[in-house]
């Protein structure tokens, strides 16, 4: 079994959209593979893939490229996914299995506080993030990869990112506003957080006040620097 590192956080229909919607994306990526597989939900949000067959170890290592994985043991100096849970003045908490917090010195994002890092980057609650594990006696801190990617959304068009939404529901969003030619995509960044990238002209705040009363969602600008 895979634990995927990503969150099912709504509940009651929306949530067996969410959970129909995650079927499909396994079946995209291992249903080509002889397995069988069953899509579930942990006690903590965290969805489960069980899969079965000859091609099962193929099948879970391909679940774990796309999604990250949840899991039991930490290793110091290796490379987890984990979800942002919270921040305050100490830093980021990920949510790996267990909280992982990331004190503000090991955020690597510049000058701030971490709330204030958080408005920056268009940080949303639930976003799948890669993490350094530093052990029991080394603070972990946040992934090459990660900041990397943080910092190129600050180098693009600008982005409005989403949670608690699917990819096709803030498709959908954007178009009923009117504003399909003004963005490029919408990126999937974790099964219920999405980032809207904005084409050149596009203003995000913009963007987010057209979109944002149509959804029960957290949405939050990357503003280019």
């Amino acid at each position: 079994m895979v634990v995927l590192a990503t969150k099912v956080t709504v509940h009651g229909r929306a949530r067996e959209q969410a959970l129909d919607g995650l079927r499909s994306l396994v079946g995209n990526a291992i249903g080509d593979l002889d397995v069988t597989y069953e899509v579930g939900v942990r006690h903590d949000d965290f969805p489960t893939v069980s899969v079965d067959g000859e091609d099962a170890t193929v099948a879970r290592n391909a679940l774990r490229e796309e999604w990250g994985e949840i899991t039991d043991e930490f290793r110091e100096g290796e490379t987890y996914v984990g979800t942002l849970q919270s921040w305050d003045d100490e830093g980021f908490v990920l949510d790996a299995g267990r909280p992982v917090r990331i004190p503000t010195d090991e955020l690597g994002l510049g000058q701030g506080r971490p709330a204030q890092l958080v408005e920056r980057f268009g940080l949303v609650q639930h976003l799948p993030m890669e993490f350094v594990y530093g052990g029991e006696d080394d603070p972990s801190r946040l992934a090459d990869t990660e900041r990397d990617r943080l910092y190129e959304w600050t180098r693009g068009t600008g982005r409005v990112n989403v949670n608690n939404a699917t990819r096709g529901e803030v498709r959908a969003t954007v178009n009923r506003a009117g504003h399909a030619k003004d963005i490029v995509t919408v990126e999937r960044l974790g099964l219920l957080e999405q980032s809207v990238v904005c084409r050149e002209g596009t203003d995000p705040p913009g963007l987010l006040s057209a979109i944002g009363p149509h959804l029960t969602s957290e949405l939050r600008c990357v503003i280019t620097t």
